[in-house]
């Protein structure tokens, strides 16, 4: 079994290019950092990105949403005045209409990703991190900003001074979640923004302690490439908040979780530093997109 730590687009493409590499049973424990309660509705971001990837609904042009949207919702809510800042597609609503529901009627975040997985045909199993509340926040000039304000309503163009994971520290690991790390032959660190996707994960108690009693099994892909994110805001937030933006900062802010790093062939002048350091490093292609690429990196990622 093999458990990905997961974020959004990234690690979405990523446990796409391991399904197609490996039949292997595979587990994603996912951020739910990034949540929100907009219109009355739960909707979960980077569970949706992975269970949209994964069914083969997703949008790869906007790297969200799904293909084929539209947004007669939006326009009819944006004439009548109401907040559409957040783009909800007629399609996707129906998701968070289902898991609203069913999470007022007491089902859980992991109950409800386990039914949209199965009726979308998704194998992987999409595990919360946690059941309870957890929320992303950034501080900067114009005060504290939710992730999808940041994220989206500023369209992560604010410098951030400080970031916060309100209710972490009092969350509890789901036992499913747990029990994936534990459990797994192989950790997998996806290629995910380190600032706002993995260390929400991270910082539910339990889970970063779980994680470095398994570090020779850790695997992680480096999300920074040549200097720069492939898409969002990783490099501008590791700058910002006073990390080096490479491969070898990454790893220093992962720090002691991870056994062997995975980097891009644009940066194997950093594989010396990382060795240093007391990591195995494997150089391929990170950059996925075709079927090549992405069985370069899977093999990569399982060998």
């Amino acid at each position: 079994m093999i458990t990905v730590l997961s974020g959004g687009v990234g690690a979405a493409r990523l446990l796409r290019a391991l399904r197609a590499s490996d039949p292997t049973e595979t587990r994603a424990v996912v951020n739910v950092g990034d949540d929100l309660v907009l219109h009355g509705l739960t909707i979960c971001p980077d569970l949706d990105t992975i269970l949209y990837t994964l069914a083969g609904l997703n949008n790869d042009q906007t790297g969200w949403g799904l293909a084929g949207e539209s947004w007669r919702v939006m326009s009819e809510l944006e004439a009548l005045g109401g907040e559409s800042w957040f783009r909800l597609g007629d399609r996707d609503l129906a998701t968070h209409l289902y898991r609203s529901q069913r999470l007022a009627a007491g089902a859980t975040k992991t109950m409800v990703s386990a039914e949209l997985a199965r009726a979308l045909g998704v194998t992987v199993a999409l595990l919360p991190v946690s059941d309870d509340p957890i929320s992303t926040v950034f501080s900067t000039a114009l005060g504290r900003l939710s992730f999808q304000e940041y994220f989206v309503r500023h369209h992560h163009d604010i410098v951030v001074s400080g970031v916060d994971v309100v209710g972490a520290a009092d969350a509890r690991p789901t036992a499913a979640a747990l029990s994936a790390i534990h459990d797994a032959a192989r950790i997998v660190i996806a290629p995910s923004n380190p600032i706002i996707s993995i260390d929400p994960i991270l910082r539910v108690p339990g889970v970063r302690e779980a994680i470095r009693r398994r570090r020779d099994d850790v695997v992680a892909v480096s999300p920074i490439v040549d200097g720069a994110a492939l898409k969002g805001p990783a490099d501008r937030l590791l700058r910002e908040l006073g990390h080096e933006v490479s491969c070898v900062g990454v790893a220093d802010f992962y720090g002691d979780l991870v056994g062997t790093w995975v980097i891009d062939e644009t940066d194997a002048h950093h594989a010396t530093a990382l060795r240093e350091r007391g990591f195995a490093v494997r150089v391929t292609t990170t950059i996925m997109g075709d079927s090549s690429r992405d069985a370069a990196l899977a093999a990569a990622v399982l060998s």
